[in-house]
């Protein structure tokens, strides 16, 4: 278990600049999208507005830190001999001023720590690195992009890659170190990426997450931010698939990718696979209908997975042209074919969409319908499936479907057999 010690941070500003391939540069407007934690009667609030934009956390103060992380432990009654702090924030962890004295103060408290995503460019001397590992630093994300120092200092804008560089060596050596790569064709997934894999698997590397390099609305940039890269395609959900296992056959540490995909738990929807078949006959009966309305990666797996139930005669799958269901927005809605649409609609539970706007957009044809939200996740990304063994992604998959299934079965029309 991690409790989380937000150290705050504003992306661009607290990590040194930039990164040229990074989701936030050119995030335009303050307009909220709207979103599940609003209130009903107004579209806004401060998760669909600044949240999403990460624009209102500046670095927060070191005592304010470690008294959050003290009342939480204090509130909780924790006692599992595995919990670590997981240091992390909306700028980069390795440039708040403040990390030494906020890591010395949870060693004092016999804490284990987590560095979440940092990129190192907070660390102009690789020394730092052996004192935050000499005082409980057991695990580290490092966006590692290239072990290149020269495509480091061009693409991660790191004015010490060598440095940079040096740390995530030691790190590596002396805990259990995720590195993360964005993906950017051209740049670092051909020769580059292999080269940048020996290197991490050579100094001890536990795991690479790869994240498919995101430069369009419908890839996820829906803060106006589209394209972040002039003339450059992504990969297409395919191309960056066949790379992920090719990675994962070549390399041993643990490989996942974000979209997809995490070639040894399955996953995305690992209960969608048909070796998985049997798991399902655990969940509940389907007894309503409804139409589920999700992404166009999730739409043909959970497709599946409601004919593998024999359910498909109740409900439908309707997808819409974006690659995540979590960032479907209104915009999304407004192109939705109204008529594959039954009388109760679920969505994803974080879309950023506001109740009672999906409910007015999904009824425009004049057919009343009920749009409710499912749970928050469906699967595991690959992020989290990387820390995750088979079972428990299974376990957590057949948990979010009864949850969906209950929905379904509540909010959806009855039908009698």
């Amino acid at each position: 278990m991690q409790i989380v010690a937000d150290v705050g941070g504003i992306p661009g500003k607290d990590c040194r600049g930039f990164c040229k391939y990074c989701y936030f540069r050119k995030v335009k407007g303050i307009e909220a999208l709207g979103c599940k934690n609003c209130s009903s009667g107004k579209v806004g609030c401060d998760s669909c507005t600044t949240g999403v934009r990460e624009t209102g956390n500046e670095f927060l103060p070191p005592f304010f830190v470690v008294s959050s992380v003290q009342s939480t432990l204090m509130m909780g009654g924790y006692r599992d001999a595995n919990l670590k702090v997981n240091i992390s924030g909306g700028g980069d962890v390795s440039c708040y001023p403040h990390l030494l004295e906020v890591v010395n103060a949870f060693s004092d408290f016999g804490l284990p720590m987590h560095l979440g995503y940092t990129s190192g460019k907070g660390i102009d001397d690789a020394k730092m690195a052996e004192e935050l590992v000499s005082k409980e630093v057991r695990e580290v994300t490092f966006t590692t992009f290239s072990t290149n120092p020269i495509i480091r200092k061009e693409w991660v804008n790191d004015k010490t890659p060598e440095e940079s560089l040096k740390a995530l060596k030691i790190f590596c050596e002396s805990s259990e170190v995720h590195a993360a790569s964005v993906i950017v064709p051209g740049v670092n997934d051909g020769e580059d990426l292999l080269q940048t894999c020996a290197k991490l698997e050579e100094w001890g590397a536990k795991a690479f997450i790869m994240m498919r390099f995101a430069n369009s609305r419908n890839q996820g940039l829906i803060l106006g931010n589209e394209p972040i890269l002039k003339d450059v395609d992504s990969h297409t959900l395919d191309e960056f698939e066949v790379l992920v296992r090719k990675v994962n056959d070549e390399f041993s540490f643990k490989v996942t990718g974000t979209p997809v995909c995490d070639p040894d738990n399955d996953t995305p929807f690992a209960i969608s696979k048909d070796k998985n078949k049997e798991y399902l006959d655990i969940l509940s009966k389907v007894t309503s209908e409804a139409t589920i309305l999700t992404s166009n990666i999730a739409a043909p797996f959970i497709e599946k997975i409601i004919e593998n139930i024999e359910a498909d005669d109740l409900v439908n799958v309707v997808a819409v042209d974006q690659d995540i269901g979590c960032l479907i927005t209104r915009k999304d809605l407004k192109e939705v074919d109204l008529s594959q649409l039954k009388e109760t609609v679920l969505i994803p539970g974080r879309a950023f969409v506001h109740d009672n706007e999906s409910q007015e957009i999904l009824s425009n044809d004049g057919i009343n319908r009920l749009v409710a939200r499912g749970p928050d996740k469906l699967t595991v990304d690959g992020e989290m499936s990387g820390t995750l063994s088979r079972e428990d992604v299974l376990k957590r998959e057949l948990i979010a479907f009864e949850d969906l299934i209950g929905a379904i079965n509540f909010f959806g029309v009855r039908v009698e057999k």
